[in-house]
């Protein structure tokens, strides 16, 4: 199989689908691999060490896009690169479809064979491609919101140290969803010091909190009165809500936002599957945060990509033993297979082929067959 690889052209998006070991894999057993130039400068891989690995450099990305059986990437495909996808082609990568109906529209199209990075789920409900990402924008958005904070950013946050000092409060972090980005950004904010409150509808979940955290946390059930109350009164509120494949339900309401104090943060980690705080929009890492009745929003769509090096490593990490699967198998067989990978397409052959994303989005939905 000829397989490429793109450079990322997403807002400072420093990422790669493959690094050089993964290369290397797929050479050894006999596939062709076609990496666009400068694809891994982003994250410090040169071209020389894929070219060493086995790899093609290739300077067009449409010829790789024209030559390519499978295309892997880290973020899902914006113009031009969704118009290089051609029938059949299979696409391997983050897609997030629910909060973009034009791009499942346009797969849809294309017919294409787009696999979802954050939809491949094992039988015990893991999502094993979605977890290395979900830790690092958790730990990345407390240190995100303690930089917010600060009064020398704009002079826009309220000046506060997470942590505080022997004599002054500690900052209020509240995180709405108790799952891997939730549990890594509390597992920040306690090393910070500050305040910690964790919400979640999940009662055993909450028990499992409560168990690692002990008394550093707070643990609240998910009800309007509890969300309301603890907003209310948080400096940072981190959202990190996920229903698999679907939209983010909206937890955090206008009204709720307005009744914080100007200069508090919020950052919503599920932005990408739509957010769960209604007053924010996804955002870039060129023009972060807009205000909302003076409470600062972040909401960048690819928070993993500031620390691209690690990222791309830990997503390899996990990526790579399904994108040999495909490749050795091809994706008939490949998804026949492995059911978790099964669960990963999106959308195949001109139909919508995930129950969740067609309801989401008002498609029609297409049970995969095999």
């Amino acid at each position: 199989m000829i397989i490429g690889v793109p450079k990322e052209i997403k807002n400072h998006e420093n990422r790669v689908g493959l690094v050089v070991g993964g290369v290397k894999t797929l050479v050894q057993q006999g596939h062709q691999v076609l990496v666009q130039k400068n694809a891994g400068h982003g994250c410090g891989i040169l071209d020389e060490e894929y070219q060493q690995a086995g790899a093609t450099i290739i300077n067009d990305v449409k010829k790789i896009y024209d030559e390519a059986d499978m295309i892997i990437k880290v973020k899902e495909p914006v113009e031009p690169e969704v118009n290089f996808l051609r029938e059949g082609q299979i696409l391997f990568t983050f897609l997030h479809l629910a909060a973009v109906p034009e791009l499942a529209q346009k797969l849809v199209e294309k017919k294409v064979s787009a696999v979802a990075y954050e939809t491949i789920q094992t039988q015990d409900g893991a999502l094993p491609l979605l977890k290395p990402m979900s830790e690092v924008a958790g730990k990345l958005a407390t240190q995100i919101g303690a930089y917010y904070l600060q009064k020398d950013k704009n002079d826009k946050g309220k000046g506060l140290l997470l942590g505080g000092v022997p004599g002054v409060r500690r900052g209020k972090v509240m995180i709405i969803g108790g799952g891997v980005a939730g549990t890594n950004a509390a597992k920040i904010a306690i090393g910070m010091g500050a305040d910690v409150t964790i919400v979640d509808r999940d009662v055993r979940r909450l028990e499992y909190l409560d168990d690692i955290f002990g008394t550093r946390i707070k643990t609240l059930m998910s009800n309007i009165s509890n969300v309301e109350e603890t907003v209310r009164n948080s400096d940072l509120v981190i959202g990190s809500v996920l229903i698999t494949g679907a939209k983010s339900p909206k937890i955090v309401t206008k009204e709720m936002v307005m009744e914080m104090e100007a200069g508090s943060v919020m950052i919503d980690i599920s932005i990408d599957q739509g957010g769960c705080i209604e007053t924010i929009h996804p955002t870039t890492h060129d023009n972060p945060t807009f205000e909302v009745s003076g409470v600062i929003h972040y909401g960048v769509t690819n928070i993993p990509a500031a620390v691209a090096r690690t990222s791309t490593y830990a997503l390899n990490n996990v990526t790579l033993p399904y994108a040999v699967k495909l490749a050795n198998l091809g994706f008939e067989k490949a998804i026949q297979k492995d059911p978790s990978l099964y669960a990963g397409v999106n959308v195949h052959a001109g139909h919508v082929t995930y129950k969740t994303i067609a309801d989401d989005l008002g498609l029609r939905y297409e049970k995969l067959s095999v």
